[in-house]
């Protein structure tokens, strides 16, 4: 399972805060860990106390949670004043797992949930480490000092939020329009996202959409494919939206959806089948370049539908790591080998790169397993696979001919099978 962290604070009506971050990283399919920075007192019509968490208790739970598991992603929320936001940034700084950045100040209700120096904190600690800012327009205004007027002032104000490197996804529920237009921000670029305007302002909307994009990006997708995936399901969460009180409705953060369980399974299946190559592989297997293994879904259009770890996993120092978590399209040459292999046999899902050493070659045969040989490096991949595979029956691997870079490519139906030949020849 992906885990998620998210850092803000408890909304005891349960429509915001870190109550709506669970449940909506949840709806993903992420779990999701949470470091509480102030409890408050609220409900669908106010604020009516608040009080900040002591910082040594805020520093021990995301230590604590840190420590023990692989987070993928992590967001903030509420985080009240300057001691609080400069203790987080401390504290996130060095991890490299995407921050995305929800500046709340004030509630859906209208009373401020920061103290005057969070500005400031904000824009020097924080933000320049983060990977996304998703800010509304008053938020935007606040953190920038510039009122937004045209379209002009929306692109000075996503450059000056984004001046370290963050992308921006500034949020248009409080702009004037027929149309809601969010504006994203990303390398010196806009574009505009526009959905119908649905005249509801539902409790918790921001809280939920950060979330959904942090539990994409947990689950491995890249921000633009999770910030459009999570601004559909906001749509449908605010058009789904419940009454539980008096004042505000309250978003609904589990809204129906189409079921992307398939992607996600294949992600989570290589995260777990790199953690035992890791843990088992000898040094002399890992190519000089790297390694990989790659998963595809049923039925793949072309590369983004097959999975393997981004960056490699490769040796360093005498050990042998991991470049980064499993992703779509992080594999592409490995990815156009598998889904050659795929015309000929569909339930072949799975590919990995092995340095080819003689020896290597005599133990797949001793173990009983097939392999042919082709010249993927001299060429086309395409034309190498289907002169390798013709009328043959999928091999057990796939040996190059070239003599530069050669690699030695197991294949198998799913990752499960991989890690049993791997067993078998390491």
């Amino acid at each position: 399972m992906r885990t998620a962290l998210t850092v803000a604070g408890s909304d005891s009506i349960g429509g915001a805060g870190i109550q709506a971050d669970i449940k909506a990283m949840a709806a993903v399919g992420v779990h999701a860990t949470s470091a509480i920075t102030a409890v408050t007192a609220q409900n669908t019509c106010g604020v009516d106390a608040i009080y900040p968490m002591p910082l040594d208790m805020i520093q021990a739970q995301i230590e604590s949670i840190l420590k023990d598991c692989d987070v993928k992603a992590i967001k903030t929320g509420m985080l009240y004043d300057a001691d609080i936001v400069e203790l987080v940034a401390d504290l996130l700084e060095d991890h490299e797992v995407p921050l995305i950045v929800d500046p709340v100040m004030v509630s859906g209700t209208g009373h401020d949930l920061c103290k005057k120096d969070f500005v400031r904190a904000m824009n020097e600690k924080l933000i320049p480490i983060a990977e996304l800012v998703t800010p509304n327009k008053h938020e935007a205004e606040t953190l920038t000092g510039i009122r937004i007027e045209s379209k002009d002032d929306i692109s000075y104000i996503c450059e000056i939020i984004g001046k370290e490197g963050s992308s921006v996804l500034l949020k248009g529920g409080h702009f004037d329009g027929k149309d809601v237009v969010d504006y994203y921000y990303l390398s010196a670029a806009i574009d505009e996202i526009r959905y119908p305007r649905l005249n509801k302002a539902g409790h918790g909307s921001g809280c939920t959409l950060s979330s959904y994009i942090t539990a994409h990006m947990a689950k491995g997708m890249d921000m633009t494919e999770a910030i459009m995936k999570s601004r559909k399901m906001i749509q449908e969460s605010i058009s789904s939206q419940y009454m539980i009180g008096k004042g505000d409705f309250v978003v609904n953060t589990i809204p129906s959806q189409k079921s992307d369980n398939k992607r996600f399974q294949t992600l989570d299946a290589l995260d777990k089948a790199s953690a035992e190559i890791i843990d088992i592989l000898p040094i002399e297997m890992v190519p000089a370049d790297g390694m990989n293994i790659a998963l595809s879904v049923p039925n793949p259009v072309g590369p983004q539908d097959i999975g393997a770890i981004d960056k490699r996993i490769y040796v360093h120092n005498g050990m042998i790591r991991k470049g980064g978590p499993a992703k779509f399209g992080a594999a592409e040459h490995l990815s156009y080998v598998l889904l050659d292999v795929m015309k000929h046999n569909p339930k072949t899902r799975c590919i990995m790169s092995l340095a080819y050493s003689p020896e290597l070659v005599d133990i797949i045969e001793e173990v009983g397993m097939t392999a042919i040989t082709a010249d993927i490096g001299k060429d086309h991949i395409s034309s190498a696979i289907e002169s390798a595979l013709r009328g043959k029956k999928i091999p057990d691997a796939i040996i190059d001919k070239n003599k530069k870079n050669r690699l030695v490519r197991i294949l198998a139906k799913d990752t499960d099978e991989m890690m049993d030949k791997l067993h078998q020849i390491i």
